[in-house]
């Protein structure tokens, strides 16, 4: 028997990310794990209202999305536990500019760079609207068809309610295949 646990934001696990963004002429980060998919073009970064890095998203209108594997761990708690009002944090990792300017980590194995187009307020916090301007991934992380392959972007999970990172799983079907028994 199900018990309720009251309102509990329990749709997880979802994706650690690190979004960055340009402060000035150097990158600023920031761990992001409310993020969602919005349609097959969008997706939707949900970041606490005060956090240093929403001014700075809004003023360039662009950001970057970077996928987290387990070795970025250290760095990527570091990125989501200093604020960029007191510190700077654009050495904590290796970047490129991507085609539309913003900073994309070189660790990561799939990034994407995405362009803003509306914020949704909720109390405390802002949801930016992006469209995907660009996607990048390590050439050794696509598979035959040229698609990313999870299995070896590996991407590190981030588990919510008891506030846990997880990692990705094998392959268990393809989705659609399985057939009604009889």
């Amino acid at each position: 028997m199900k018990k309720s646990i009251d309102t509990k934001l329990a749709l997880y696990p979802t994706p650690v990310t690190v979004i960055g963004t340009m402060n000035g002429g150097k990158p600023t980060w920031t761990l992001v794990a409310h993020i969602g998919i919005i349609g097959h073009d969008r997706v939707l970064i949900s970041l606490a209202e005060p956090h240093f890095i929403n001014g700075l998203i809004k003023e360039n209108g662009r950001l970057s999305v970077n996928l987290v594997t387990e070795e970025m761990l250290p760095d990527v708690d570091k990125a989501g536990s200093l604020s960029g009002s007191k510190a700077d944090k654009s050495g904590l990792f290796e970047y490129e500019l991507g085609e539309s300017g913003m900073p994309i980590i070189k660790q990561a194995n799939l990034s994407l760079e995405c362009r803003v187009d509306d914020i949704y307020r909720t109390p405390n916090f802002e949801s930016f609207i992006c469209t995907i301007d660009n996607t990048y991934v390590e050439e050794d992380c696509l598979n035959e068809k040229g698609r990313p392959d999870y299995t070896k972007v590996s991407p590190v999970l981030f588990e919510f309610p008891n506030y846990q990172y997880l990692r990705t799983g094998e392959v268990i079907g393809k989705c659609l295949s399985f057939k009604e028994a009889k």
